[in-house]
């Protein structure tokens, strides 16, 4: 049976692409940083008749990740995918007042937290015949994007967010280019072409996509054939500049 473990997902995106895998007949493995809401999210999805298996996961926590890796070998001895699904969207700080610290705190999830968790399960992956990870990175994340007038990202004045998506597009590429036995890709949940987002407690909902739609992308890259891509960035219309 396929596979997958998600973090962040006792909700929104993570939870979405939970349902549907599990729809699919996968084992997911659901992550949760809050254990109530993690297993209240199993539940839910198991009285729908998904096979999931929920595992605290703190993605800024290294013991956290270590038991989490200790849990999912209680059930299996592969993943065949890995969606690294949890995120920050950090405070909106403005350039001219963000400190180092409120840039650390951000990068501590998005951009460590999807380094810790790759390197704790990759044993895990390589196990795996067509292993796939999936990074949930943002349009905001890309230069091409950012530096276009068109887009609303360009006059959102921040560092933290943008700029650790940035360096988790970057993670993704140098990842596939160094393990091209595992395909890593990334994905944005949205339409970069249309300047339309997913609605998630991360932007207050305030997307015009329901997360449905927005994890269109994410669910074509975990069930990518053996002879799919690496080294992608996509959103549900295509591909996206890095």
């Amino acid at each position: 049976m396929t596979s997958a473990l998600i973090s962040g997902a006792n909700k929104g995106l993570g939870y979405e692409a939970a349902r549907r895998l599990g729809e699919l007949g996968w084992t997911v493995f659901l992550g949760s940083r809050d254990e109530g809401r993690g297993r209240a999210a199993a539940q839910k999805l198991a009285a729908q008749g998904a096979h999931v298996i929920m595992v605290p996961l703190d993605v800024t926590s290294e013991e956290s990740v270590a038991g989490a890796v200790r849990l999912v070998r209680e059930h299996t001895d592969r993943i065949d995918v890995l969606i690294n699904n949890a995120g920050t969207p950090g405070g909106g700080v403005n350039p001219a007042d963000a400190t180092a610290k409120d840039i650390h705190a951000v990068y501590d999830t998005n951009v460590y937290g999807p380094v810790r968790v790759t390197h704790a399960f990759l044993p895990l992956l390589q196990a795996a015949e067509n292993p796939r990870v999936v990074m949930v990175t943002g349009a905001g994340g890309s230069v091409a994007v950012v530096t276009d007038p068109r887009q609303a990202v360009s006059k959102m004045y921040e560092l933290a967010y943008t700029s650790s998506k940035a360096a988790l597009n970057m993670i993704t590429v140098r990842y596939a280019q160094a393990l091209p036995a595992i395909k890593f890709n990334a994905v944005t949940p949205g339409e970069v072409a249309n300047g339309r987002f997913t609605a998630t407690d991360m932007n207050i909902h305030t997307g015009e996509l329901t997360v449905t739609e927005g994890s269109d992308p994410i669910i074509e890259l975990a069930t990518l054939a053996s002879d799919g891509p690496t080294g992608i960035f996509i959103d549900r219309l295509g591909s996206i500049p890095w």
